[in-house]
């Protein structure tokens, strides 16, 4: 295993049987590092098989990781979500099985980590010998301590300590709330080291101790074991897993320098610049002899303004002869009530889900311009039909997602008779139940890439599939 990461899981002193699986290994291309702790839920048999679960999934749509990893992220927990979900539909023994998991992806190149969370398993960020909690618990107890209502120590003594209220597997769908992943990305600076542990550690050591094991001289496994047996040496009520990973890079000293001061020295007198002197042109003089170079001259002048009127009278009748460029018609769409309508409610919206009636639109709804969506994430859901039409004088894409968006999801629309439906970006959207009449391109995509680089990786694969009947909701 390598020197910057390290994974370490124990059945605990109390527990027959180990629901905690964990990840600490590189991709398959070998450009991050991926660190996951998966807790299982749900009975004896039932957590370790949806540990196992996510615990594949990851591996299997991680192997090659490329573009915005954050929605990877959170596709991969989508797909793990379901394969557990529609494992408990078939097996009735497995129905409480679910699991928590919090993943990290470490691009140690580029020194940032990006990461995604369900449940109460942990996410630390040591740095500078502090320790700081980048996850939260998805608990209501975690909901108290985070917002300090409660203190750690009372946390830890709190009877519903390990009630959570998200896990992959308690529902199908989870793409419907694009709030049910947590993510982030932060910046893993030389000498940072990143925790991920399950609620078998936290549960029982406090904050203080882990932070004084990170920061020991041990080396990753060496710190590993000693989490472990802090846990176990406070009776290890649960499975415990850790997995570190360290930026062992060599942190950069940069010396503070003092601005050089001009230094007046006798070898080195104060030159003062001489000044310039500016010759000014005299102004022109015209001499004149007599009466009779006047007359010369305002003769000249009559012969000038003689030639220039005959000039200009000239080049005008030439103008005149030639044909005008008529201007061109720009023809600009006028865009209807409804689509002006839905537009500003877009544009205008708090919060991340959008509810369209069909009862507040005519149907279908006509655009004559292209409706756009410039938010980080937005859910648009349909009550009823809603269908979008493309105007006899359109010719542009009906839905045009900004290049800052990474999760929008359509859910339930139709469009009719674009020649582009969609244009998005990176892996931004989600399509559910949504419908295709007529349009020569559904959805097209483009995938930013920085200049010069060389890039490696794949495009998504298995993230749509068709039907003839639309998905039932699951609740």
């Amino acid at each position: 295993m390598a020197n910057n990461f390290f994974g370490i899981t124990d059945t605990g002193r109390q527990r027959q049987n180990n629901e905690d699986v964990f990840i600490a290994e590189k991709s398959g291309d070998g450009n991050f590092i991926i660190a996951c702790v998966v807790d299982g839920v749900g009975g004896y048999a039932g957590g370790e098989i949806a540990a196992e679960i996510a615990r594949a999934t990851i591996l299997e749509q991680l192997q090659y990781i490329a573009g915005d990893i954050v929605p990877l992220l959170v596709n991969t927990f989508t797909i793990a979500n379901q394969r557990i979900y529609d494992q408990k539909v078939q097996d009735k023994d497995l129905e409480n099985m679910a699991c928590v998991l919090t993943l990290a992806v470490v691009d140690m190149i580029n020194n940032k980590f990006y990461y995604a969370h369900v449940g109460d398993t942990r996410l630390y960020l040591l740095r500078d010998y502090s320790l700081i909690k980048i996850s939260k618990d998805h608990s209501f107890v975690g909901f108290l301590e985070d917002s300090g209502r409660l203190t750690e120590e009372a946390a830890m003594d709190h009877p519903k300590r390990n009630e959570i209220n998200k896990a992959l597997g308690f529902a199908g769908q989870i793409g419907q709330d694009p709030d049910f992943v947590e993510t982030g990305n932060s910046p893993f600076l030389p000498g940072d080291i990143l925790l991920i542990c399950s609620d078998g550690l936290t549960d029982l050591v406090d904050k203080s101790k882990i932070t004084s094991i990170l920061t020991s001289s041990d080396n990753l496994p060496e710190k590993g074991k000693k989490l472990i047996d802090a846990a176990n040496s406070r009776g290890g009520k649960d499975n415990v897993t850790v997995v570190l990973v360290h930026n062992d890079k060599e942190r950069k000293q940069h010396s503070a320098t003092k601005p050089i001061a001009a230094v007046k020295t006798a070898e080195q007198p104060e030159i003062t610049p001489a000044p310039v002197k500016i010759q000014e042109e005299p102004e022109p003089v015209v001499k004149t002899k007599g009466n009779g170079g006047t007359v010369a001259v305002l003769t000249l002048l009559c012969f000038i303004f003689l030639g220039g009127f005959i000039w200009q009278f000239k080049k005008n009748a030439d103008q005149a002869a030639i044909p005008k460029k008529t201007d061109t018609l720009v023809v600009q769409h006028i865009k209807n009530a409804a689509e002006l309508k839905l537009q500003d409610t877009i544009n205008k919206l708090k919060g991340h889900t959008l509810l369209l009636s069909a009862a507040d639109f005519q149907q279908p709804i006509v655009l004559s311009d292209t409706l756009h969506i410039n938010k980080d994430s937005l859910y648009i859901k349909t009550k009823g039909a809603i269908v979008f039409k493309k105007d006899s004088t359109y010719a542009g894409p009906a839905i045009a997602l900004a290049a800052n968006c990474k999760y929008v999801v359509l859910d339930s629309v139709a469009f009719d008779g674009f020649g582009t439906a969609i244009v998005t970006h990176n892996d931004a959207l989600v399509l559910k139940n949504v419908q295709f009449n007529n349009c020569l391109t559904p959805v097209q995509a483009s995938y930013m890439f920085p200049n010069k680089k060389y890039i490696s990786g794949r495009l998504f694969g298995s993230m749509f599939k068709t039907d003839s009947v639309p998905t039932k909701a699951t609740h």
